[in-house]
């Protein structure tokens, strides 16, 4: 009897925190990142959010997403609040709870937005089936794969794409692409908020772009870049991830050649990043041509100091663009229209040196994934048809 009343009470606060208040509102769908069988976030024809949380002893609730939203309370204990319209794609937000931040249950949790948050999709109309899943398109795998670093002395988890026919053709071996998260997100990123996967999915099904493998690890640059105080600026941005490049080139490439029927060559070696990953990208390939031969930066950086010529950098890397030409085969750039993270202006310094660069710009985005989702569908079919 005891057990059947402890199992009754959890049921019924259970059932209060996730019973239903008010009436759905009309006009509204359940935004595609909520869980199972739960109601909110939901989304209108307008492109608002629309939010819920039950904090009933909580006496200052609000949305915090790109901004403070004031959230009403209900008598019950329940608190809304609805947005203006957001611009499509995805948008993390958080709850702050008498001065607390929290998640929310409705939904998953996504690393980004400097942090764990949750996460919105405003939906985009027939223009994004690029990056959803399609009726018939057969699905790869996203692999959870723990391995052991000896530079670092642990173990690390990397997520690694496999096209769909990978199990089905045992002898055939793929090229791949090891594409980087950028700052205060993690390995999971790409194949989470990014749809890496369903990206491939669908240019795979379509022809446009060869089956390949792509690895996704952790870049060492998920938490916030703030200097210390009294640290040099410059010095701590340069050391900010800086571990990453030597543990791709000692641990993961060796790792995933043998544990995965790769083509362990140059030739059938491609890197990219979105951000700080884009960064990472540039210190990693620019100073180990011998090792990747397509590179790609989604809204990533080359710092350049005042006066300083793209020719001199990276040890002279671009000094020759003959030589360049001969080991780079695909160099990519892309950023979105509403962000200034100086891709266009790296990009025609290079191409005046004699550098192909390919550059690209999301019409309508910022600093955001959607732009980098865009970007990854633009670079992907270039990779490895030499």
């Amino acid at each position: 009897m005891k057990r059947f009343l402890i199992t009754a009470l959890c049921l019924g606060l259970t059932l209060a925190a996730f019973g239903q208040s008010r009436p759905i509102p009309e006009g509204t769908s359940i935004s595609e990142t909520a869980l199972f069988e739960r109601e909110y976030p939901r989304v209108d024809s307008e492109r608002r959010g629309y939010f819920r949380v039950h904090a009933p002893q909580a006496q200052e609730v609000y949305l915090d997403l790109q901004g403070k939203h004031t959230m009403e309370k209900d008598a019950d204990g329940w608190w809304y609040c609805i947005t203006k319209p957001l611009v499509v794609g995805p948008h993390f937000y958080n709850f702050v709870i008498d001065g607390v931040t929290v998640t929310d249950i409705n939904t998953d949790t996504y690393c980004g937005s400097y942090g764990r948050s949750s996460m919105i999709e405003i939906p985009e109309g027939p223009e994004g089936d690029y990056y959803r899943p399609q009726p018939n398109v057969p699905r790869g795998d996203v692999r959870s794969v723990v391995y052991w670093s000896e530079f670092e002395k642990k173990f690390r988890r990397c997520m690694v794409y496999t096209p769909a026919e990978y199990d089905q053709k045992p002898r055939k071996r793929y090229p791949v692409l090891y594409l980087q998260h950028g700052m205060c997100e993690d390995e999971t990123g790409w194949s989470k908020q990014g749809k890496a996967n369903h990206i491939m999915d669908n240019l795979i099904a379509q022809g446009k772009c060869e089956p390949m493998i792509i690895v996704m690890d952790s870049g060492n640059c998920g938490i916030h870049f703030r200097p210390k105080k009294g640290e040099d600026a410059n010095a701590a941005r340069a050391a900010f991830g800086a571990t990453f490049p030597k543990i791709l080139i000692q641990d993961i490439i060796p790792f995933i050649d043998k544990t995965f029927r790769t083509k362990a060559d140059r030739e059938h070696r491609a890197m990219a990043g979105l951000s700080w990953g884009g960064h990472q990208t540039f210190e990693t390939t620019l100073r180990n041509l011998d090792k990747f031969s397509y590179i790609g930066s989604f809204s990533g950086a080359i710092f350049l100091g005042p006066g300083a010529k793209v020719s001199e950098i990276y040890d002279g890397v671009f000094a020759d663009p003959k030589e360049f030409k001969k080991k780079v085969h695909y160099l990519f750039m892309g950023m979105g229209t509403e962000e200034n993270m100086g891709s266009k202006r790296i990009s025609q310094m290079l191409n005046d040196e004699g550098i192909n660069c390919t550059y690209y710009e999301s019409q309508g985005t910022a600093h955001e994934w959607l732009t980098w989702r865009r970007c990854l569908a633009e670079f992907v079919p270039h990779l490895f048809r030499k």
